[in-house]
């Protein structure tokens, strides 16, 4: 029983666990970014993903939500711009004035991303929590609706990948199936032609000795009738000397 105890609260131990973590994504936070050999108030966000999934899913949210194109400015990366611009952007949610919008995407782990937004309303005129509050909310709001669409198009994505495997088990289970039937059947069908191999070969061990002891019985009258042939064949040339 107390091993049963101890299962249990081990259980409600990781599930508390793993809700903090997934609590922790998704979650939109103050931070700073280093931009322009100066930190910069941005906004940050984890979320599940590759940060190749989370670029690419943030540039088509952009544009099909706000009409805000990205492009990548920089190379921070192997090979990638990960540094993603907007300049004089029309963001009216944000402001009346065109704004010049930065985005980075890290990855802290394999299936963790993280998404970096700062933004500012010209040369050295960076949004900040302080300096523009209603502009640095209206900014979060944006980061934090991404994040709410990430999460959706992830669980989207996890339950079609759940539904392919569970098909592809499914399908694997049925090929099993029959292979199943067929080992089986072709049992049966070997087990009833090793059974009649083995009636005929009795059968066959049966009519050998028979045939066995026709051949002696044959061997032996075959001697007889050679020797009657003889005695005749001597008799009848007795016959011919007289």
């Amino acid at each position: 029983m107390k091993h049963l105890y101890f299962l249990v609260f081990g259980c409600l131990l990781g599930c508390i666990a793993a809700t903090s973590a997934s609590a922790q994504l998704y979650d939109v936070r103050t931070n700073s970014v280093n931009y322009e050999r100066k930190e910069r108030d941005a906004l940050k966000v984890q979320v599940e993903g590759t940060a190749q999934w989370t670029r690419d899913f943030w540039v088509s949210w952009l544009k099909d939500t706000y009409s805000i194109k990205l492009k990548g400015e920089g190379v921070f990366g192997v090979g990638k711009k990960d540094l993603l611009v907007a300049k004089q952007a029309p963001v009216s949610s944000v402001s009346g004035k065109l704004l010049d919008l930065y985005s980075t995407v890290t990855s802290p782990s394999d299936t963790v991303s993280e998404l970096s937004v700062w933004a500012a309303m010209g040369p050295d005129a960076f949004l900040s929590p302080d300096r523009t509050p209603s502009e640095f909310a209206a900014l979060r709001n944006i980061t934090q609706n991404f994040a709410t669409a990430a999460r959706l198009k992830a669980f989207r994505e996890q339950i079609a990948a759940a539904e392919k495997q569970l098909k592809d088990a499914e399908k694997e289970k049925e090929k099993l199936e029959k292979e199943r039937v067929s080992l089986q059947n072709n049992t049966t069908s070997n087990l009833a032609k090793i059974e009649s191999l083995k009636k005929q070969n009795i059968e066959n061990t049966l009519k050998a000795r028979e045939d066995s002891v026709k051949l002696i019985t044959n061997a032996q009258l075959l001697d007889l009738r050679k020797a009657r042939l003889q005695s005749r064949r001597d008799r009848l040339s007795a016959l011919d000397r007289k």
